[in-house]
């Protein structure tokens, strides 16, 4: 089968739209990928700000257990899994600038879900930028993360006065007598579901 020449001529404005039409796709395709990365670079932010929160928090305890080995408080934290400190959320705000971003006014908080956990929400810092989609000039990604001590360890209100805590991988520590077992002996951190 042969063409005319006007049929040839009609060949190319198609050619034109298709090469075009997937200019415009490719062009999507990536924006929805900057987004994607955007999006990634938050919730890695909110991830590290809710562990270093996490971690401030186990660390201050570790010194409180230190100074006061309270039998009442240790039964509450070891036995029942209550909260041990409220402090750290002064961790997550620098460990979310070194990540990329900030935490949200309000953004870190103590989480009260049974146990001692807590709560960051962070947005980054520079917007998805300029793309073949409207608005992503200015958006900007936020991500939520959850961080979670579960304890190590078993307090036992014996032998008197105070009592034995025995954690996993550790001797046991008569409590008030000599230094308590390191933060990382006594807790575990971990990153929970939303």
């Amino acid at each position: 089968m042969q063409l005319d020449v006007g049929e040839k001529g009609q060949v190319a404005p198609a050619y034109v739209v298709v090469v075009a039409s997937l200019l415009f796709l490719a062009l999507a395709f990536f924006a929805v990928g900057q987004a994607g990365a955007t999006r990634n670079g938050a919730q890695t932010g909110a991830d590290a700000a809710a562990l270093a929160a996490a971690k401030q928090s186990r660390d201050q305890f570790e010194l409180e257990l230190l100074a006061n080995p309270n039998p009442a408080l240790l039964t509450a934290i070891f036995n029942l899994g209550q909260f041990g400190s409220f402090r750290g959320c002064e961790a997550a705000y620098p460990m979310a600038q070194r990540n990329g971003t900030v935490v949200k006014p309000g953004g870190c908080s103590p989480a009260f879900n049974g146990g001692w956990a807590f709560t960051v929400e962070v947005e980054t810092k520079k917007p998805v930028g300029d793309t073949v989609l409207p608005g992503t000039e200015t958006k900007k990604a936020t991500a939520e993360a959850t961080a979670e001590l579960t304890s190590r360890c078993l307090y036992k209100p014996v032998p008197k006065p105070l009592g034995t805590l025995t954690c996993e991988g550790t001797v046991p520590w008569l409590v008030g007598e000599g230094p308590p077992p390191d933060g990382p002996d006594l807790f575990d951190i971990r990153l929970t579901e939303n």
